[in-house]
């Protein structure tokens, strides 16, 4: 059997049995200069996994594979990127091969649980500190992003950049002709969308496939308990089953009434689209957005303006892409070349200004990022932070799939109390409240 097929069995099994959560602990990672990467036919190769085949996305990977490309040019780079689902697809297929012993030398992971709570605890990813000793990465990487990719004082992941999670798009034009200000709180969104829909706006509210759903749900569970009980979700301080949460899921049960009756249909891109093409007035979304927008060739503040989800004004969801070394890399050396370009200025500052979102290092070119990138620069440094659920960073693979899971039933039923039910045995099950 070929290794294409074996992946896509073990992908397909991978889905059905949910292999995503990592299980039980693991010895200590040799030290990287110890590891020895298993032979290799072709030693000048690297093949670095990833979700980015689309938008702004894709085209911020190429940018810096160039910069990759011209550092390293006897080096075939071997891009094996799997689309679908914000990488749910991707990521089943990774955890078959990682599952079958046959590792990519990299692969994209979001900072924060995913990384630890899944690759660190199943040991399957080597500790990067040479790597920041080397590069003076300590000097430029953001304080507040190094424990999210660390365990036990070892670093695991390059982080590529920040994105922020709680922005509102909407299409400028149909606000202005039907009166209509820009939401600030959760309420001014329900009035401001009444009213759209009463002017004859048919989709108030753009969403797309169920985890655009879950990315809607995290960002109203934020706009109505604000930061500090959002935080306590994912420590336990917050109880799932209290009032706070069950408001939240009210808002957003009335949310949904406003989306779009095709949303399963449809990919993040395809709801974002509405907006600029003036179907939708309204669509939350992560700020790769507007690296789709720009490559649509629309104007900010013409086909699409920007602001914070109605709620969550000061606060700065985020989430950060980063690449990790593969414990046992087939191509060890190259996979480190690679880290290397995605950890520097040059190759940031490649990536980001396309793919829509800020550096993860501090030293970024300002000048190279648009105007809506410098706003979310300032607010990056000014904004209360807090976690994304969707985006891998404040629950596991285990707990985010069983709160997936209660999304889907609910938006089946729309039993608000059977998923209050849910969410609560699922912080007992996988998260703190055991």
């Amino acid at each position: 059997m070929s290794h294409k097929k074996l992946w896509s069995l073990l992908a397909l099994l991978t889905l059905v049995v949910t292999l995503l959560a990592a299980c039980g602990g693991s010895k200590a990672t040799p030290a990287p200069e110890q590891t020895q990467a298993p032979a290799s036919g072709d030693k000048n190769e690297v093949e670095v996994f990833s979700w980015w085949t689309g938008g702004g996305e894709a085209a911020g990977l190429q940018a810096m594979i160039k910069v990759f490309n011209q550092k390293y040019p006897d080096i075939k780079f071997i891009n094996a990127a799997v689309a679908g689902g914000a990488g749910t697809n991707a990521r089943a297929v990774l955890a078959a091969r990682l599952q079958a012993g046959d590792p990519p030398d990299s692969w994209q992971g979001h900072a924060g649980q995913e990384l630890i709570g899944t690759y660190v605890a199943a040991g399957q990813i080597e500790p990067l500190n040479f790597l920041y000793e080397k590069n003076g990465w300590l000097k430029v990487m953001p304080e507040k992003l190094i424990p999210l990719i660390s365990k036990d004082g070892k670093i695991y992941s390059v982080p590529v950049n920040i994105h922020r999670a709680n922005v509102l798009w909407y299409n400028p034009k149909i606000l202005k002709d039907n009166n209509v200000e820009v939401p600030t709180t959760i309420d001014e969104w329900f009035a401001a969308m009444d009213k759209l829909k009463a002017a004859g706006v048919e989709t108030p509210l753009a969403m797309g496939e169920q985890w655009t759903a879950m990315h809607l749900f995290e960002t109203v569970l934020l706009g109505t308990l604000g930061p500090d009980a959002y935080n306590g979700l994912w420590d336990g301080t917050t109880a799932w089953d209290g009032p706070e949460v069950h408001q939240a899921l009210v808002n957003y049960d009335k949310l949904l009434t406003y989306t779009n009756s095709d949303a399963t249909s449809l990919t993040w891109q395809d709801a974002s689209q509405l907006v600029v093409e003036g179907k939708a007035a309204f669509n939350v979304m992560g700020d790769w957005a507007e690296g789709y927008f720009q490559e649509l060739g629309k104007t900010p503040k013409v086909d699409y303006g920007w602001a914070p989800v109605p709620g969550t004004g000061g606060t700065f969801q985020f989430l950060s892409d980063s690449f990790v070394l593969a414990k046992g890399a087939p191509h060890r050396d190259a996979a480190i070349a690679w880290l290397t370009v995605a950890g520097s200025k040059e190759g940031q500052d490649a990536f980001n200004p396309v793919k829509g979102s800020i550096p993860a290092r501090s030293d970024g070119d300002r000048s190279l990022y648009d105007e809506y990138l410098k706003s979310a620069m300032d607010d990056w440094a000014s904004n209360t932070l807090v976690g994304s659920l969707t985006h891998g960073v404040v629950a596991n693979d285990s707990w985010k799939s069983e709160i997936d899971t209660a999304i889907g039933l609910y938006l089946s039923s729309h039993d608000i109390d059977q998923f209050q039910s849910a969410l609560a045995t699922a912080c007992k099950d996988s998260g703190p409240c055991q």
